[in-house]
């Protein structure tokens, strides 16, 4: 796991890049990779590339990057781990390809060299990575499928810039630092920005399941080569509920077995639930011992750390648990918000984990990150799976009508969150594409208007989902709920903050549960076979047989959160008061609205949650280190 950069001047004619461009943003970068860094220039071709190293997969020198291959046509930089790279190789080596190292970032030249840019449908793994071909003068930059590693870049001004995080980006000096206003509408609603935006105007995500080719003369061509929804397997649909449990079965333990690929320790993220227990019964099957962590709280309704003791206990891991106090939290808020690289209102809790994880010495964990949205974990599953079927009758009604109605619904003095929620669906087409982004907003539109004084009407998730729930009109509702989770809320906030906040501490995390090959074949499951009689996950939970303890099967699905709601009005109020007091001053809210959504908190209004206020201490705080303003 690591951190990469790079530059390519689009105008060969032209004065070359300098090579401090890429130093700066490698700077940027050091923590992502702790082991070690490289810098690359071409001055004919105008091209630079860097990188920072967190060693997994052979720790010796002959792992370095930027790597090129032997002959010198291909440079690469990559972020990542192919977990099937011993097959690739034993492929590559039979066409006598030779190799200078064991690592995987070696074979994916080996695999670019063969199959060009197709390479990327036989890599298995999480990745992100830039080779440039002096051959054909083009810059070539691919992602994972899921959007499990992260890639950012901009295109402007006679130059193209990448990197694993947007501060290196910034680093460069060849970005100016405007706030992206779309960006910043989206990011009070869903409290991330979703891709392929930013708050940095300009700067656009890498989609995931994408690849980018970039020409010396400027030109940039964007192509999706896999998608969730649209390449669900079909294999699935056309299996009894037997064969496909024993399918699903083997498929998890094949990608537990490949995620233990590691030349370094292994631990796991333990909150005691069933995607991490399952993780964790899972390693013990293939052979290892589990090292495992978990977070707990003095606040009694925020604590699962009696769950994980019993599930480490019961697989006879090696556990630690990380208790963290009020004062905690408050030494370590200050370094957690400067490890953003994007504000979120999440996150925290990730990096206090991935903190005690690294302190142990180890160097990659495992999470049990997206076993909600795959296998129905969400209470949104059975929600929307019957607000669906409700709300495409009610769409049939005059519009007028159902204005009316949802007025009637914002007047009726219920909790104004909820209100406006159920509001907002009356006025909706009432296709799942419309419903579903409402669920995860935490400003409603109208509360958006108030702060910000302007409205823009254009929801990406809406048209995003809109447009893949068009082409296969076969899915079944709660098919389309896991893409919508798996899309939207898994990539844009999950994943990415996951990263930064492991990363940050040198950490790499590894999801199994999100392995592609077992994705695509939980897509195709029937719903039936999903979340028969509304019970969560009772796939995952079947074909496991009786590996989890029948105490964490039975348990109540509790979210893994910090109690921040009595901290923020505790001993985090001063904290959260100056930093909302510095947003408020900003110039970009409307005079006195972040103030008085405060006040609102403090006296326990209706109209406001701790969350939407941690959101906006979280983006006073980048906005203050990142230097980007209006």
């Amino acid at each position: 796991m690591c951190g990469v950069a790079g530059a390519l001047q689009l105008h060969p004619s032209e004065r070359g890049l300098p090579l401090t461009v890429a130093e700066a943003m490698v700077r940027q970068l050091g923590h992502r990779g702790p082991d070690g860094c490289g810098v690359l220039e071409d001055p004919h071709a105008g091209v630079l590339l860097g990188h920072t190293r967190l060693a997994i997969i052979d720790l010796s020198a002959a792992g370095r990057q930027p790597m090129a291959s032997l002959d010198g046509r291909l440079t690469i930089t990559y972020n990542g781990e192919i977990y099937n790279y011993q097959q690739l190789r034993d492929e590559l080596s039979d066409d006598g390809c030779p190799w200078r190292s064991r690592s995987d970032t070696e074979v994916i030249l080996g695999a670019y060299a063969r199959w060009g840019q197709d390479c990327v449908h036989h890599l298995r793994g999480m990745f992100a990575f830039a080779i440039w071909d002096a051959k054909r003068q083009e810059l070539f930059l691919a992602r994972d499928r899921l959007g499990i590693k992260p890639l950012y870049y901009y295109s402007a001004d006679g130059a193209f810039v990448f990197a694993s995080e947007v501060r290196a980006l910034l680093a460069s000096d060849l970005i100016p630092r405007r706030l992206d206003q779309a960006g910043l509408w989206h990011y009070l609603a869903y409290q991330c920005v979703p891709a392929p935006r930013t708050l940095v105007d300009g700067v656009r995500a890498l989609p995931p399941g994408t690849c980018l080719r970039v020409d010396a003369n400027g030109g940039l061509t964007l192509w999706r080569y896999w998608d969730l929804l649209a390449d669900t397997s079909a294999e699935a649909a056309a299996h009894s509920p037997a064969e496909r449990r024993q399918h699903v079965a083997e498929l998890l333990g094949q990608s537990i077995r490949l995620h233990l690929v590691s030349d370094v320790p292994i631990g796991v993220f333990l909150s005691g639930g069933i995607d991490s227990s399952a993780i964790v019964g899972l390693m013990r099957e293939a052979g290892q011992v589990p090292y495992t962590f978990s977070l707990g709280f003095a606040e009694r309704s925020f604590d699962e750390t009696h769950f994980a003791r019993e599930v480490a206990q019961h697989f006879n891991a090696k556990h630690t648990e990380i208790r963290l106090r009020n004062r905690d939290l408050l030494e370590q808020l200050p370094e957690g918000l400067a490890a953003m690289d994007q504000p979120t209102g999440d996150g925290i809790n990730s990096y206090i984990v991935a903190r005690a994880v690294r302190s142990a010495g180890l160097k990659v964990a495992l999470s049990g990150l997206g076993g909600d949205e795959l296998f129905g974990g969400y209470p949104s599953f059975d929600r929307l799976g019957r607000s669906a079927r409700l709300f495409h009758h009610w769409a049939r009604l005059p519009a007028p009508l159902r204005a009316l109605a949802a007025s009637g619904v914002r007047m009726s003095g219920r909790n104004a969150i909820a209100a406006e929620k159920l509001a907002t669906m009356l006025e909706s087409d009432g296709r799942l594409s419309a419903l579903y982004p409402v669920t995860r907003q935490v400003f409603s539109a109208a509360q958006r208007q108030f702060l910000l004084g302007y409205r823009d009407v254009a929801d990406p998730y809406v048209q995003l989902l809109r447009e893949a729930f068009a082409k296969v009109p076969q899915t079944e509702p709660l098919a389309c709920v896991a893409y919508a989770e798996s899309r939207t809320y898994l990539h844009d906030l999950l994943l990415r903050d996951t990263d930064q906040m492991s990363m940050a501490h040198g950490l790499e995390v590894r999801v199994p549960l999100i392995d592609h090959e077992l994705a695509a074949y939980v897509m195709g499951v029937p719903d039936s076979d999903r979340r028969a009689d509304g019970t969560p996950k009772r796939l995952l939970v079947e074909c496991l047989g009786g590996l989890l303890p029948e105490a964490v099967v039975r348990r109540p699905k509790q979210g893994f959160t910090l109690p921040l709601e009595p901290w923020m009005r505790g001993p985090l109020a001063g904290f959260c008061e100056q930093r909302l007091r510095r947003l408020g001053d900003r110039g970009l809210f409307r005079p006195r609205t972040v103030d008085h959504l405060w006040q609102s908190f403090l006296a326990r209004g209706r109209d406001v949650s701790w969350s939407r206020l941690w959101t906006l201490v979280a983006l006073d705080e980048w906005l203050e280190r990142s230097g980007v303003h209006e």
